[in-house]
């Protein structure tokens, strides 16, 4: 294993961190964690997928009162 690390210490890890964050949030954890993993690779190798990304629509400038310009 890369860096010296076992199975035995990956279990350790585990169970430590489903004391800390607890099973009801763990999946959550995991799931963002894994997103932001992969929005790190896409930045890293150029890929611009733009799954996640939709436009923001542009609101019209008016007064106060609501006019349109």
């Amino acid at each position: 294993m890369p860096l010296g690390i076992g199975p035995m210490e990956i279990v350790v890890v585990l169970v430590i961190a489903l004391v800390v964050i607890g099973p009801k949030k763990l999946p959550g954890m995991a799931k963002s964690m894994g997103s932001g993993v992969r929005e790190f690779r896409d930045s890293l190798s150029g890929d611009s997928d733009d799954r996640d990304e939709t436009p923001a629509k542009a609101k019209p400038v008016g007064s106060a009162r609501g006019e349109a310009v």
